[in-house]
């Protein structure tokens, strides 16, 4: 692969719920007009929502390209998946500027090795990592005992603390004393997901592996449009880190009573919910972290989809029958 010149790349990481998706949005809606901007994203689950969600705001002629690697981290399989996902990506949008979003149970050290493996040292300009916080999670020990969250802040060369809109005044001091001054990163603060560009662009380090990858199964993924069998939908599961996932994806035809979704979902027991459906009030991206859902009107979608993930499996086994009760017309 060649290219005339390196294409800034800057990984942006962060752990579930974080507001990755929103804050690379935002960078695009506020990049330079002239350039192209491309967006490589990996989910944890098999059924990808995040590629539906960026899909309303993927323009050739606005310069947004996307692409998705659905089903478990991107870098297994000796990066495999991710580096066939990048070269098509960077082939189709010869981007300007290249975003990478792995999934909040990922390994960053490993995509950050593929990156600057021998096959992208003339192709790849690798910029700052940036890594999501939400501050009012350090409390949480699910978080800070979790080797991904942990790998995660060690990598950056950017720490952001996300959501700071729902902050109350002690939480980002508090973040600030739990990463201590030892770890000399830039620190900011971003409210509704405001990444400013000019953060892409702090120098970055080598943060190299220290010891062998783990030893990771890479799930077969969903294709981009599933063939979808005569029950009108299927589903698939993925276990790793400590976290179930669970995600269907259903005919382009079922059309979904919004009403009874919002209120399934905002009930829904799991640590992250995401979802697109086709519904009697229109396309609407649902998003639930920290227990708040969010919907978002699409201007379309081509079918219709929900990933849950959950600590416990117990948890996701009745939605199906639940989110498929929720249909009004087939």
């Amino acid at each position: 692969m060649s290219v005339s010149k390196p294409i800034p790349t800057n990984v942006i990481t962060g752990f579930l719920g974080v507001g990755k998706t929103t804050a690379i949005l935002h960078l695009l809606k506020h990049k330079p007009e002239a350039e192209r901007w491309a967006v490589l994203v990996n989910e944890f689950g098999k059924v990808g929502i995040d590629g539906s969600v960026f899909a309303g705001h993927e323009s050739g002629q606005q310069g947004v390209f996307i692409r998705e690697v659905p089903g478990g981290c991107m870098c297994c399989a000796a990066g495999l998946p991710m580096q066939v996902a990048l070269n098509m990506l960077i082939a189709r949008a010869k981007p300007d500027r290249l975003l990478i979003e792995p999934t909040g149970l990922g390994h960053p050290k490993e995509v950050l090795e593929v990156l600057r493996s021998e096959h992208y040292r003339e192709v790849l300009d690798l910029r700052a990592t940036v890594t999501l916080v939400d501050a009012r999670k350090i409390h949480d020990q699910r978080y800070v005992n979790h080797a991904t969250f942990n790998q995660q802040l060690n990598v950056a060369d950017v720490i952001v603390a996300s959501k700071a809109d729902q902050y109350q005044p002690s939480d980002f001091p508090a973040l600030l004393n739990y990463l201590g001054t030892a770890q000399k990163k830039s620190v900011f603060q971003a409210s509704w997901g405001g990444l400013e560009p000019v953060w892409l662009d702090v120098s970055a380090e080598d943060h190299r592996l220290s010891g062998p990858n783990p030893d990771l199964n890479l799930a077969t993924s969903f294709v981009k449009q599933a063939n979808i069998p005569a029950e009108g939908y299927l589903g698939s599961g993925n276990k790793d880190e400590g976290f179930y996932s669970q995600g269907w994806v259903f005919s382009a035809e079922w059309v979904f009573d919004a009403n009874r979704l919002s209120a399934l979902l905002t009930g829904a027991d799991a640590e992250r919910i995401k979802g697109v459906f086709r519904t009697n009030q229109g396309v609407i991206a649902y998003d639930k972290a920290d227990n708040v859902l969010s919907e978002t009107e699409l201007d379309n979608s081509l079918d219709s989809r929900l990933e849950c993930i959950s600590a416990g499996k117990h948890a996701l086994e009745y939605l199906e029958e639940a989110v498929t009760a929720c249909v009004v017309s087939r």
